[in-house]
């Protein structure tokens, strides 16, 4: 790997790792075995999710516009539904049994139709006539984003193996551990009936270790935070447990909560809104405890001298500022992604009292407190682990070194010396037998009238 730009914590002594490896080797097996007797077997339960219509890409050559039919009248107030788009539009099909014809599709009309014009790709649906099923009718589904999804991975990828270098194709690898770790296991096993909350603080607490281990290193700083962020992840589930209870959340919150349970009736909703909240904390936590046990160290280096308790304070007031940010970036996050139900709750006419304590908002709102608190302990935990750590480090370190800690005493004889010898400097006299400095010599202090800033 390249050398590292940033100088590296010194390694810890060999009694601190041993106390490490012991406390974090049991905690990574454990997560292994419960990863393995919940693994789910036999594949996800088949759901019956409608037919499998056809999909085809293909690639819009002409769209012809003509105004729309009259509609009937229709009483005041009644919501509208489309923009009252009518016409043709010819696609060319580029791949599938019909691949190279011309097919003709009415223009996409609705809420949230897409907008075509001539050169866009798009995706085919094929629809049998319920009248005639030797016919079929072609629908415009939606465009076709694989190409610019690409692109932009690509550039995502780049900029960040770009600046983060190494360490940046780590997180890239981190981060693909983490979804494959979500694909494989955390989704499938609450398909197949599996606790939700189990599984999402087994597979939480795998992708952890994955990948804390794998971006930052096996150090005992990294073990530091993996230790931080355990204890959060636990801490934080027995808080999710507890306020869902008191608010008698049922998790059926959201639109996509209900379709899901009548696709899948024996999913646990209660138990999957717990596993969504343990695996949204875990992106922040694992921030939070990697930043504390990193200034734990740096702190320690830049000043040996601080003890156990100055570190710990130390570190912590860099804690609550970061605590004071990370928290607007939770609520925010969250609401960012309930703006449509934000809106739909600004124009109900219930009071605001209701509206906070209904099931949608209410869910937000524990969500939001829950992941905070956690948070919140996250900072104490890992930082006073930090500082365990570095103060029995260095005490082991300088207990193990032969050379002074105090600071050298002068030679006395040398002192004395100096003290009485003349001085010739400021003498009426000057010394004849001194050579004058060279000019190199005096060009190295500035003059009196010249300044001693810095020129840029």
């Amino acid at each position: 790997m390249a050398a590292n730009h940033t100088h590296s914590a010194p390694s810890a002594p060999p009694r601190v790792r041993r106390i490490l490896v012991v406390t974090v080797v049991p905690l990574f097996v454990a997560t292994v075995l419960a990863a393995a007797l919940l693994w789910p077997r036999g594949g996800s339960p088949q759901t019956d999710g409608g037919a499998d219509v056809p999909r085809y890409p293909g690639t819009v050559t002409r769209v012809v516009s003509e105004p729309c039919p009259p509609v009937p009248s229709v009483p005041e107030g009644t919501p509208r539904v489309g923009d009252g788009r009518c016409g043709t539009v010819d696609v060319r099909v580029d791949d599938g049994p019909t691949a190279g014809q011309q097919v003709r599709t009415p223009v996409p009309d609705g809420p949230g139709a897409p907008r075509v014009e001539v050169g866009d790709e798009v995706v085919l649906v094929e629809l049998a006539d319920p009248v005639d099923p030797t016919t079929s009718n072609w629908n415009i589904a939606e465009h076709q984003r694989g190409t610019p999804m690409v692109w932009l991975a690509v550039i995502f990828a780049a900029a960040i193996v770009a600046f983060g270098r190494w360490r940046g194709l780590a997180a890239l690898a981190g981060l693909a551990a983490s979804f494959a770790i979500l694909l494989t296991f955390v989704l499938p096993g609450i398909s197949a009936g599996r606790s939700p909350l189990l599984v999402a603080v087994v597979g939480a607490a795998l992708i952890m270790f994955v990948v804390l281990y794998l971006t930052h290193g096996v150090t005992a700083q990294t073990s530091v935070a993996v230790l931080g962020t355990l204890g959060s992840l636990v801490l934080t589930g027995v808080l999710a447990t507890i306020a869902t209870a008191a608010t008698h959340l049922t998790g059926f919150g959201s639109e996509d909560a209900t379709t899901l349970s009548m696709f899948q009736g024996d999913v646990d909703l209660h138990g999957l809104l717990l596993a969504g909240i343990i695996i949204g904390s875990l992106g922040v936590l694992d921030d939070v405890t990697v930043t504390q046990a990193a200034t734990v160290t740096e702190l320690a280096n830049a000043n040996p001298g601080l003890t156990r308790l100055q570190l710990y304070r130390a570190a912590t007031r860099v804690g609550r500022a970061h605590i004071a940010s990370t928290v607007n970036t939770i609520v925010l996050a969250y609401a960012g992604a309930s703006l449509p139900l934000l809106l739909l709750l600004t124009a109900d006419a219930r009071p605001i009292g209701q509206i906070l304590t209904s099931e949608f908002l209410a869910q937000e709102i524990v969500r939001s407190a829950v992941a905070t608190l956690g948070l919140i302990a996250a900072v104490p935990l890992t930082t006073g682990l930090a500082a365990v750590v570095t103060a029995a480090g260095r005490t082991d370190t300088s207990a193990s070194t032969d050379a002074p800690t105090s600071r050298p005493q002068p030679d006395r004889s040398e002192a004395l010396a100096a003290l009485s010898s003349p001085r010739t400097a400021d003498s009426d006299e000057p010394d004849r037998t001194r050579t004058a400095p060279p000019p190199e010599a005096t060009d190295r202090w500035p003059k009196s009238n010249r300044s001693t800033d810095t020129a840029w």
